[in-house]
């Protein structure tokens, strides 16, 4: 096969009033261990490279196999909002993704494990048939991807330096994905944990033995997500449930997951799942406290994200105690190893 090309798919809150009438604590965070750092989501820019001239000979000595099946695969990528397709070789889409979904200031560990990441999502993808295209945006649907030109608008004069730190996780990374019992795992992340990541099963329907819950103390003081508010009128919280008028005086946690975020909530005649209630109300984590005041609702949410797998904020912390990116991805994915792409690359060459 000389060329493999994936097609890719890529809420409101008023001002609070003053006086709190009644306050309810659904659990306390966990106290953090690390110095705070403190970076904000950018990415990179600079002219369209070739990885397989000038910017990968160095890791490309280290895998050859690797170098040799990943320059025959190009991804087309939907970019949604600017309703048009890109096409790049595949290191320089885990490049985009990278720029996308982790800020280039992080450490460079952090940012190899991210990559590892990324790359394994599109080769399970790959994995599950190249018969009929796969489907990925841009978006967060699937994975976060930042074309060259809008990356260089977004850096300016800091691109080429920015782009050097992407460029150097990549390659570093070549061709490495993480399995499980030698497939390619689901490689989910996300931002900033409460202080502990989720089970599967407690997002989603299904345990997968490898998304575990485990620690993650350091986004605590790191993240400048860790701790955010949502305002909204009674009317709207009502609304966006389906309850009727004074459904809020009934609310009630009935139980919590491993990772201390709610696993069931009760309001008014409705059972509902964490999940659900953070869906529909628009929140950035299930972990949180709530407060009534007159006919506003304030909740307070600890963590950002679904908390499956991978948190970036974690990740950060641990590259920063000196901590490898093989080291960060055995902690978030339990029992999982890093392995080459090229043996799945094989399995559709003809």
């Amino acid at each position: 096969m000389t060329g493999v090309i994936l097609l890719l798919r890529g809420q409101a809150s008023p001002a609070p009033p003053s006086s709190v009438t009644e306050q309810h604590e659904v659990s306390k965070p966990r106290p953090a261990s690390i110095q705070s750092s403190k970076t904000l989501p950018e990415s990179p820019g600079k002219e369209h490279r070739d990885f397989s001239e000038e910017h990968s000979a160095s890791v490309y000595q280290k895998n050859k196999q690797a170098a040799a099946a990943l320059a025959k695969i190009n991804v087309s990528v939907q970019l949604v909002s600017m309703k048009k397709t890109e096409e790049v070789p595949l290191e320089l889409y885990v490049r985009g993704v990278l720029a996308g979904e982790m800020p280039a200031d992080f450490e460079l560990e952090a940012l190899k494990a991210q990559a590892i990441a990324a790359r394994t999502y599109i080769v399970r993808h790959m994995t599950n048939g190249l018969k009929e295209p796969v489907q990925i945006t841009d978006t967060v649907q699937d994975q976060v991807y930042i074309p060259l030109k809008k990356l260089e608008k977004h850096w300016g004069s800091e691109t080429e330096e920015k782009l050097a730190k992407l460029t150097q996780a990549v390659e570093e990374t070549t061709g490495q994905i993480i399995t499980y019992k030698g497939e390619p795992i689901e490689a989910l992340f996300f931002s900033t944990s409460n202080g502990y990541t989720e089970n599967s099963e407690d997002y989603w329907a299904n345990p997968v033995p490898y998304l575990r819950s485990v620690a993650s103390p350091w986004d605590v003081t790191l993240s400048p997500k860790y701790k955010q508010t949502a305002t909204m009128r009674l009317s709207e919280f009502r609304s966006r449930l389906g309850v009727g008028k004074g459904a809020e005086k009934s609310l009630k946690v009935l139980s919590y997951t491993e990772g201390r975020r709610v696993k069931q909530v009760k309001v008014g005649n409705k059972n509902l799942t964490g999940r659900e209630f953070r869906e529909k109300l628009g929140l950035g984590s299930s972990q949180f406290t709530w407060d009534i005041q007159g006919n506003w609702i304030t909740f307070t949410t600890f963590g950002y994200g679904h908390g499956v797998g991978m948190s970036q904020w974690g990740a950060d912390a641990m590259a920063k105690r000196g901590r490898t990116a093989s080291q960060i991805i055995a902690h978030y994915y339990s029992g999982t190893k890093i392995d080459t792409a090229p043996v799945w690359l094989g399995r559709f060459e003809s």
